[in-house]
């Protein structure tokens, strides 16, 4: 375990020993979001008001120097509850505004707050990302209330997006999870996350703070390690998220590299448990959901499908060391269709996802050539996820991507069968005070 503190500024020692100690924590990592940020702030500071009047609580800004007024906006908005039909204010929301130490990166910031909700004893703990538009002060009670009142350690963000919105979590961050850990958290790596002050610790003593979990890993690592060690999970309806949506064919390749390379170290360190885990389980859904409106995203096929061929001739070298010979095979079969057509089915694309998982298990090169060559092949799943789904609304999507992620479940013997055998003993114990027999889940 790491037993070392996290270090912090000496400003912020003296602010955590003036506060002494804090029930509640909301954390807000930032960079240069002065245009977002007192938003954010606002809707924070009036969720704490309204939904946990009398809490100690502190809001924590864990800023990566910014170059804009971001800490000072934080530092600065101020709330009138006066038309907010919200009583006399019975506490004061402290704040906390620090710069991070460490690797560049959102992980880093996370491991600030972590800290500082260590040093607080805080019970239950929060973060929502700086640049949201939509977010309201009911996000902090269906983030906070979980932990304070029903006993969760963790609780994921389930909202509703566009149908082409989160490509990466639609088509690998979900799916895998689900299938590898048997818990149907819908965004693993969603953004905004309610967990303990006991799970805040125990994220503080793993040994990932100088990987690239600290860049920005962090999310789908957080949702990761909550299951493994055994924390009760749920999540809370946040209906919209609003945010710069992404066409999937921009230059994704960087969070492509992260996302799944967290996932694949993390199936390194957890195979003793995925290995013995069958099927899947709902996962408890807190809130009421609703119909909401999403921003369109515009989708250019066109450059997908042209990426996807490029790598087929570029990367064959290196395709057919990460893939079967019989996946290789599959995707050179469909270069005979049209030059704007990629049909990528499921089966194929989880043979993909599984063939790269054991290639980086096995080192067959080193990991970062690994994971930068999958985007191409990702670029074609995502435009043949476009042609199967262009009339359908994004509910109806919805249907396609769980007939993906039973696809992922139904195939999970070709993964173990090709991963070293030797390696796959018995499931990991549970590491936190949970052991998740309820809704939320048990390991088997």
């Amino acid at each position: 375990m790491n037993t070392g503190l996290t270090p912090l500024t000496a400003p912020t020692e003296a602010r955590i020993r003036d506060i002494g100690s804090a029930e509640i924590l909301v954390g807000i990592p930032s960079y240069n979001n002065a245009d977002t940020v007192g938003h954010v702030v606002r809707a924070v500071s009036v969720g704490l008001a309204k939904h946990f009047p009398g809490r100690r609580a502190v809001l924590v800004n864990s800023d990566g120097g910014s170059s804009d007024e971001t800490p000072a906006i934080v530092a600065r908005t101020a709330v009138d509850f006066q038309h907010l039909f919200i009583g006399d204010q019975q506490s004061i929301l402290h704040r906390i505004i620090t710069p991070y130490h460490g690797i560049p990166g959102k992980g880093s910031a996370f491991r600030t707050i972590f800290e500082i909700a260590r040093r607080l004893k805080a019970r239950a703990c929060a973060v929502v990302d700086a640049d949201l538009r939509s977010i309201s002060p009911e996000w902090i009670e269906l983030l906070l209330r979980p932990i304070m009142e029903e006993g969760y350690d963790y609780v994921a963000p389930y909202y509703l997006r566009h149908k082409y919105d989160g490509t990466i979590t639609n088509s690998i961050a979900y799916p895998l999870t689900r299938a590898l850990y048997g818990q149907r958290i819908r965004q693993p790596i969603g953004g905004e996350f309610g967990f303990s002050g006991a799970l805040a610790a125990h994220y503080l003593d793993q040994h990932v703070w100088e990987s690239e979990v600290a860049r920005f890993g962090i999310d789908i690592w957080m949702t990761t390690e909550a299951i493994a060690s055994g924390a009760r999970v749920c999540q809370s309806f946040l209906g919209a998220k609003i945010h710069n949506p992404k066409d999937p064919a921009a230059d994704l390749s960087a969070m492509l590299m992260q996302v799944v390379g967290a996932l694949f170290a993390a199936m390194e360190l957890h195979e003793g448990l995925w290995s013995q885990q069958e099927g899947s389980r709902p996962v408890p859904l807190f809130g009421f959901p609703y119909e909401v409106g999403v921003e369109p995203v515009h989708v250019n096929v066109e450059r997908m499908v042209s990426l996807y061929r490029q790598g087929l001739t570029d990367l064959e070298p290196i395709w057919r060391q990460i893939l079967a010979t019989d996946t290789f095979t599959q995707l050179c079969d469909l270069r005979g269709a049209s030059s704007t057509d990629c049909r990528i089915t499921d089966e194929l694309w989880v043979q993909v996802v599984y063939d790269a998982a054991i290639a980086y298990h096995k080192q067959v090169m080193p990991r970062e050539h690994l994971l930068k060559a999958l985007t191409p092949l990702y670029l074609g799943r995502t435009a043949s996820f476009v042609h199967a789904t262009q009339g359908l609304t994004s509910m109806e999507a919805e249907d396609k991507i769980e007939s993906l992620c039973q696809t992922f479940e139904r195939m999970k013997p070709y993964l173990i069968e090709r991963w070293q055998p030797q390696a796959l003993q018995a499931g990991a114990p549970a590491l936190l005070h949970h052991t998740t027999t309820d809704a939320g889940g048990d390991h088997e």
